[in-house]
């Protein structure tokens, strides 16, 4: 089985959840015996083709980006039907507004996949004009795949274009990674946190969508350091903000290595997502908590970051834009370690049973089966 992702965006680019979620996908369906391939867009395409463990990763030229939708050019045409021709599925994943003109004119004839990552929520103007395309892509696809049951259930676009026979459900996952060898690590030094002291953890890039100005605002409430990692466009403006409210147990660790987010996640009593809109459709950091049986303090904002943090179960998930209530959720974390491990315990339990590997694997192995020709005979 054939299978060629479709994104505008992959590594070496600088890296985000979606990227992350594809090579999951990638990676976890190879072990089902799918050869996976991943066509992107790259504002420095050379070389064109990388050899990654998920697969060959094919860039073309990224032109521009306004509204972060990379535009490219024919060759990004060419490309795609070379790759569409050589798959059996074509896996779109949403928003990509560029991914659709090229399923129009590349003239797809293979089965389709798409996985719905976010409704478009902030861009409304892109949205409008683009609706009519994105319409006609959604009813055209084989199957499109919701990340959570809530937003299979509350995406006004789903509801509206796709039928509830194509619509299915499959979580985000990631392969374990615990007990890869890592180097040690002293980014606890380098943050100024002492052996053994307890303190949360909130892990991205520094979006618009993902609440860190209510993590900021709740922190002098908070009787622990709150250590926000990741680089991104809103970090001078909640550094100010941390400054100006004297939340000085704030720590901005800047952009940190794999094995230093592996040890940040390892010490933490909890980790906090306090996103606030739905661009937060899923949450691939609360997987990874769960990962290393860590609870979490989430948002309610009616996407998959409650799926994945079941409240009162595996941690507590609170109103958005509500900083004493978050507060509440991290002093009772921090003042019950009992709690905190239990919670811990039943994050690791639903990793295994929802958002492992192996279970992504087979969910999405098993759709490419159900959505492609037999291929006995082909030709």
């Amino acid at each position: 089985m054939r299978v060629v992702h479709v994104y505008r965006t992959y590594f070496p680019d600088p890296p985000g959840g979606l990227q992350e979620a594809i090579r999951q996908i990638a990676l976890s369906t190879r072990a089902c015996g799918v050869e996976p391939r991943i066509l992107t867009l790259s504002p420095t395409p050379t070389p064109g083709v990388l050899d990654y463990p998920e697969g060959a990763v094919v860039r073309e030229k990224s032109w521009a980006a306004p509204a972060s939708c990379d535009l490219g050019g024919p060759g990004a045409l060419l490309k795609y039907r070379e790759l569409a021709d050589w798959a059996d599925v074509v896996h779109f994943h949403f928003p990509w507004p560029f991914a659709d003109v090229l399923h129009l004119l590349g003239r797809t004839k293979k089965p389709t996949v798409m996985t719905y990552h976010s409704d478009i929520v902030r861009q409304k103007a892109l949205g409008a004009v683009y609706g009519p395309l994105m319409r006609r892509t959604l009813r055209s696809m084989s199957a499109v795949v919701a990340t959570s049951p809530a937003y299979a259930d509350t995406s006004e676009a789903l509801n509206a274009s796709v039928s509830k026979s194509r619509l299915k459900t499959i979580p985000l996952g990631i392969i374990d990674y615990r007990d890869a060898p890592r180097l040690p690590q002293d980014i606890a030094q380098r943050l100024g946190l002492a052996h053994g002291e307890p303190y949360f953890l909130a892990l991205g890039v520094l979006r618009y969508y993902k609440g860190l100005h209510t993590l900021v605002e709740a922190a002098r409430a908070v009787d622990a350091r709150i250590v926000i990692a990741g680089s991104g466009p809103e970090r001078e403006r909640l550094a100010a903000q941390a400054k100006e409210s004297g939340a000085d147990n704030v720590v901005f660790a800047g952009q940190v290595s794999h094995d230093e987010k592996v040890a940040l996640i390892e010490g933490c009593r909890a980790m906090v997502l306090p996103s606030h809109l739905r661009s937060e459709a899923f949450g691939m950091v609360l997987v990874e908590a769960e990962m290393f049986g860590k609870p979490m303090v989430c948002c309610e904002v009616g996407s998959g970051t409650s799926y994945v943090n079941e409240a009162g179960v595996t941690g507590f998930v609170v109103s958005p834009e509500a900083p004493q209530e978050l507060a509440r959720a991290m002093n009772t974390l921090l003042a019950d370690v009992d709690l905190a491990a239990t919670m811990g315990r039943a994050a690791r339990a639903r990793y295994e049973r929802l958002f492992s590997g192996d279970a992504l694997g087979r969910a999405y192995s098993a759709l490419y089966q159900e959505v492609a020709p037999s291929r006995e005979g082909k030709g």
